[in-house]
C-alpha cells in the first residue's frame, strides 16, 4: 500500500511565530484557481507550523457566488471602498504585518490598481509574494506594479529569474528581495501502479497534465505528441486534469475544451487521452500525480515565473518533461528532468518516449527531484516566509514616513518640462499636451518657481534653468508703474492686463518671501529677496482675505531672515486682524469659519491665521486659526474618512454644507500645508495625519477610489467630477501634487519621532 502523509511528514515541532497577527491577502478555497489553492494551503501551513500565530485570511470576491467559510474574509474585487474599508479591518484587529499575494488579474480596476487602494491606506510592514513578474509590462501593468513595489517592505518571488528581473528592470535592491519556492505538500514517493487501482489506471502507463486548461499552456502539442507515442507503447494513457479556465470558459464556454476533444478524435487516438473535466481538490489530485509515470508541463508562455502544479508533480517524485519556462529551468536544472523546445509536438514526442523506454532513467529522475523538493515541503517554506515578513517588519522598526514618502521617489521632471517653454509654464493642457490658447498667468509660473527652489534637486542644472524661467517671467511680470504684478499672458507674450487680481499679487508675494529665505541658488535668492523689497514697499495693501493670507504666508518667510522687515510685520498684523474679525463676525456655533461661504484654497486663511499669531505673539489667533482648521478638516472627510476636498458646485453659498463635486488639487495642497504648520505651531501628531490624510487623496484614497497623481511623470490630474477624473492635466494641478509632495518629505522626519495619534475629529 502506498503511505499517504501529507504535511505531517515533517518531524519539527511548532514553533512561536515571531509576530502575533498576520493578515493574508490573495484567493481562497473553494474558488478554483491557483492562487487560491496556494493562499488557502499558505494559511493552513501557517496555522499548522505557528499555533500561536493568528491569520486573518482575505480573500477577493470576483462576484462568481462562490460561497466562503465563516473564517475567509471577503473583499468586492471591483469596489474601490471594500479595500479601503479591509485595511481599517486589518488595523482594527491588531495585525502586525500584512502578506499579499500579488497575481495580475484577480484584482479590480485596471492592472488590478484597486490594490493600491488597501496597501496605500496604511502602513503596516507589507510584505508581497509576486506570483508574477512582467519583463515587458504595459503601460498600466507598470504604473500599478511599481507603485506596489514602492509601498513593499519585502518582496519574495519563488525564482531566481524573478528576482533577477525585479532588480535588473525595476532597480529593486536585492537585500529587499527573498527567493522562496512554491510550498508543497510533504508526501513519500511510492511506485505509480499502487496507486492507479483507484482511478481505473491499471495496466496503463500515464502520462499527466494537470491545471487549469487555457490555450498558453500548450495541452494541444502535447495532444499532437501522442500518436508517436502511442506507435511505439500503445498502452500509453494522457491523462489531462483541470476544469476550463473561469475566465475562458465565461467568455467562451468549452470551446477550448471541445477543440481539444476534436483533434483527439481526429488523430484517432480516443482511447489515449482523457479528459478530468473538474476541478480537483489536492488530496485527490496528489494520489493522481502518484499515479502517473511522467509528468508533463508543455507551457507556451516562456516568462511564466511559478508553477503549482510542477511544484506539487516534482515534490512527489515524478519525471517531468516541460517547456523551459522560467520555473521550470529552474527547478529542473541540473538534470532533475527533461527540457523540451517551445511549441514542438515533435520534441515532446521524443523526450516522452525516451523515458517511456527506459525505466531505470524514469527512476534516477524521479528519485533526483524527489530529494532536491524536500527543502520546499510547506513547513520549511513557511518558515522561510515568516522570515521574509519579520525582516519586512524590522524595516518598520520605527514609525513609518507618511504614504507621500513612499511614493514621491525623486520626482520627475518629465510634466514640468512638457508644460513649460522658453517663457514659462503653460496654464492648462488638454490631456497632457500643453494649450497655447490659454497662455501662462503669474499664478502659476510663481508657483512653479516655488517648487523648483523647495525640490531638492534645486541646485541641479535641469532644475536651475527652470527656477531662472520661472523666476524670469515673475519679473516680467511686476509693473513698477502701477505697484502691482500683472498676472496673464497670451502666447505670442503679450501682457493682457496692467495689473493682477488680488490674489495672483498675493501669491507673489507668497513666493519671492519664500524663495528669498530658502532659494540654495544665490543669484535667485538674492533676486527675489530685492524684488519683494521693491513690491512691498510699492503695493497698495491688499484688501480681499485670502490675499492677505498669501502675502502673509510671504511676510511670516522674510522675518525669518530679516525680523525689522516694516512691510512685512504690517502685512502679517493686517492679516491676522482681518481674518480675526472675520471670524467674530461670520463664525456661529454650526459655522466656524470667516466668512459666510467656503470657497477656493480655503485652509490657507488658517495656515495665515496661525502664522500672524506666531509672528505678533498672539496665542488667541494661534488657538482661533487651529480651531477653524479643525472644523475645515473635518468637513473635508467622507463618509468613510477619506479626504474630501470643498467640491466646486458648492462655492459661494452660503451656511451651506460643501458639495462633493468638483473636487480640486489645490485643495489638498492647501490642507497639506496648512496642517504641517498647525503642527509646527501645536507639535501635536494629529495634523501630520490630517496631512497625510489629504496627501492620500492624490493617491488613490478618494471618493472615486482611482489616483489623481500619475507619479511616474510628476503629473496629475485636474480634479475628481461626478463622472469621474478630469483627464487634463494642467500646471496647477502638477503644481499642487509636486508641492504637497515636498511638504509631506518635509514632514517625515518629524514623523519619525513623534507618536502616532489616531485621526478624531
Amino acid at each position: 500500500m502506498f503511505v499517504r502523509q501529507d504535511e505531517s511528514h515533517s518531524t519539527s515541532p511548532p514553533q512561536r511565530a515571531p509576530i502575533e497577527r498576520l493578515a493574508l491577502i490573495g484567493n481562497a478555497l473553494p474558488r478554483k484557481c491557483g492562487l487560491a489553492t496556494f493562499t488557502s494551503h499558505l494559511a493552513d501551513a501557517l496555522a499548522q507550523r505557528y499555533p500561536s500565530l493568528t491569520v486573518d485570511h482575505f480573500a477577493m470576491d470576483d462576484g462568481s457566488g462562490v460561497e466562503y467559510p465563516a473564517s475567509i474574509a471577503t473583499i468586492s474585487a471591483d469596489d474601490p471602498l471594500a479595500y479601503r474599508m479591509a485595511a481599517r479591518k486589518i488595523e482594527a484587529a491588531g495585525a502586525d504585518a500584512i502578506w499579499l499575494q500579488h497575481e495580475f488579474g484577480i484584482f479590480g480596476g485596471s492592472a488590478g490598481e484597486h490594490i493600491l487602494q488597501l496597501i496605500e491606506a496604511t502602513e503596516l510592514p507589507l510584505v508581497v509574494t509576486l506570483h508574477t513578474v512582467l519583463e515587458k509590462p504595459s503601460e498600466a501593468e507598470a504604473r500599478v506594479f511599481e507603485r506596489l513595489l514602492a509601498r513593499a517592505d519585502e518582496l519574495v518571488v519563488m525564482a531566481e529569474r524573478g528576482a533577477d528581473t525585479l532588480h535588473r528592470a525595476y532597480g529593486i535592491d536585492r537585500s529587499r528581495i527573498m527567493v522562496i519556492p512554491h510550498g508543497v505538500p510533504d508526501r513519500q514517493m511510492i511506485v505509480p501502479d499502487r496507486m492507479k487501482p483507484r482511478f481505473g489506471l491499471e495496466g496503463r502507463t500515464v502520462l499527466m497534465t494537470f491545471g487549469l486548461l487555457a490555450p498558453d499552456k500548450g495541452i494541444d502539442r502535447m495532444i499532437e505528441a501522442m500518436p508517436a507515442v502511442v506507435a511505439r507503447h500503445p498502452e500509453t494513457l494522457y491523462l489531462v486534469v483541470g476544469a476550463t479556465h473561469p475566465n475562458l470558459k465565461r467568455h467562451e464556454g468549452e470551446r477550448y475544451r471541445e477543440s481539444l476533444e476534436a483533434r483527439v478524435a481526429e488523430l484517432g487516438i480516443a482511447d489515449h487521452v482523457r479528459f478530468h473535466n473538474a476541478f480537483v481538490e489536492q488530496n485527490e489530485l496528489l494520489d493522481m500525480l502518484q499515479a502517473s509515470d511522467v509528468y508533463i508541463t508543455p507551457y507556451l508562455n516562456m516568462a511564466q515565473v511559478t508553477s503549482g502544479t510542477l511544484s506539487y508533480a516534482a515534490a512527489v517524485g515524478k519525471p517531468i518533461v516541460s517547456t523551459p519556462y522560467v520555473h521550470a529551468s529552474e527547478l529542473l536544472a541540473g538534470g532533475k528532468g527533461v527540457l523540451v523546445d517551445p511549441g514542438s509536438s515533435e520534441s515532446l514526442a521524443g523526450a516522452v518516449l525516451e523515458l517511456l523506454d527506459h525505466p531505470e532513467r524514469r527512476l534516477a529522475l524521479a528519485t533526483k527531484v524527489y530529494r532536491a523538493c524536500r527543502s520546499m515541503v510547506w513547513p520549511q517554506v513557511v518558515e522561510r516566509a515568516v522570515d521574509a515578513v519579520a525582516a519586512g517588519r524590522s524595516r518598520t522598526a520605527h514609525p513609518k514616513t507618511a504614504i507621500s514618502d513612499r511614493l514621491s521617489r525623486p520626482l520627475p521632471t518629465t510634466a514640468l518640462h512638457r508644460m513649460t517653454d522658453g517663457t514659462g509654464m503653460f496654464q492648462h493642457s488638454l490631456f497632457g499636451v500643453p494649450d497655447w490658447d490659454h497662455g501662462y498667468c503669474i499664478d502659476d509660473n510663481a508657483r512653479a518657481l516655488l517648487l523648483s527652489v523647495l525640490r531638492e534637486d534645486s541646485l541641479d542644472e535641469d532644475m536651475r534653468v527652470l527656477a531662472h524661467r520661472y523666476a524670469a517671467f515673475v519679473q516680467g511680470a511686476w509693473n513698477s508703474e502701477v505697484g502691482r504684478f500683472r498676472n496673464f499672458m497670451s502666447f505670442d507674450r503679450q501682457w493682457l492686463e496692467e495689473s493682477g487680481s488680488e490674489d495672483s499679487n498675493g501669491r507673489a508675494l507668497w513666493v519671492l518671501g519664500v524663495t528669498g529665505r530658502v532659494a540654495k541658488d544665490p543669484a535667485i535668492k538674492s533676486w527675489a529677496r530685492e524684488l519683494y523689497e521693491r513690491a512691498t514697499q510699492a503695493m497698495a495693501p491688499l484688501s480681499a482675505p485670502r490675499s492677505q493670507a498669501f502675502a502673509a504666508l510671504g511676510a511670516f518667510e522674510r522675518l525669518k531672515h530679516q525680523p525689522d522687515h516694516a512691510a512685512s510685520i504690517e502685512a502679517l498684523r493686517r492679516a491676522g486682524q482681518t481674518l480675526d474679525d472675520l471670524l467674530s463676525n461670520f463664525g456661529r456655533s454650526d459655522w466656524r469659519w470667516y466668512e459666510p461661504v467656503l470657497a477656493y484654497d480655503n485652509a490657507r486663511l488658517c495656515q495665515a491665521h496661525i502664522r500672524a499669531g506666531q509672528a505678533e505673539g498672539r496665542p488667541e489667533w494661534i488657538e482661533r486659526g487651529i480651531e477653524t482648521l479643525g472644523w475645515l478638516s473635518a468637513l473635508q472627510r467622507g463618509a468613510h474618512g477619506q479626504f474630501r476636498p470643498i467640491g466646486h458646485e458648492s462655492f459661494f453659498r452660503e451656511y451651506q454644507r460643501p458639495g462633493v463635486y468638483d473636487q480640486q488639487p489645490v485643495e489638498a495642497q492647501a490642507m497639506v500645508d496648512a496642517a504641517a504648520v498647525a503642527f509646527d505651531a501645536t507639535k501635536d501628531p494629529v495634523w501630520i495625519e490630517r496631512a497625510e490624510s489629504a496627501f492620500r487623496w492624490f493617491v488613490g484614497d478618494n471618493d472615486a477610489g482611482v489616483p489623481i497623481a500619475i507619479v511616474d511623470d510628476g503629473s496629475c490630474y485636474d480634479g475628481l467630477m461626478r463622472h469621474g477624473v478630469n483627464r487634463n492635466q494642467g500646471a496647477e494641478s502638477i503644481l499642487a501634487y509636486q508641492l504637497s509632495a515636498v511638504a509631506m518629505r518635509a514632514l517625515s522626519s518629524v514623523r519619525k519621532v513623534s507618536k502616532r495619534a489616531p485621526l478624531s475629529n
